[in-house]
């Protein structure tokens, strides 16, 4: 029995990403914010990991930061289309966040937010398809 691929913009009840034709698992951005301002304050990296996932249509199922001494913060925004991860170097105005989704999220639509959320326009980012020519 062959499957018959969705359209693009329909719903995806298997929670399989789908773009350009292609079903995978899910799509994974590595992101590089350079230049950020304010991430040593915990109130706000929690603020930028909740405005990102709901940016992206995800639906958040717990958020959790830890703010290191002296300095540095570390979050997970776990959700039920996978998660956001982040660690901050305040000290070099740096933040690396890992952005995995999968089904109808769009990652994509993060990066904006977090480029707001830290005041910067150095957004770097690398993308890859989860369990592409697997499924």
């Amino acid at each position: 029995m062959k499957d018959t691929p969705l359209p693009e913009k329909q719903s995806t009840p298997d929670h399989f990403a789908r773009e350009d034709g292609v079903t995978f698992a899910g799509k994974h951005l590595i992101v590089d914010v350079v230049g950020g301002a304010g991430l040593d304050d915990e109130t706000r990296v929690r603020g930028a990991l909740r405005e990102a996932a709901l940016a992206c249509g995800a639906t958040i199922l717990h958020l959790h930061t830890h703010r290191f001494s002296p300095q540095g913060i570390t979050g997970v925004a776990v959700l039920a289309e996978s998660h956001i991860t982040v660690h901050t170097w305040p000290e070099v105005a740096y933040a690396a966040f890992d952005i995995f989704m999968c089904g109808d999220a769009q990652p994509d639509r993060a990066l904006p937010v977090l480029a707001a959320a830290f005041e910067t326009d150095d957004v770097r980012v690398r993308s890859l398809r989860r369990g592409e020519n697997v499924l």
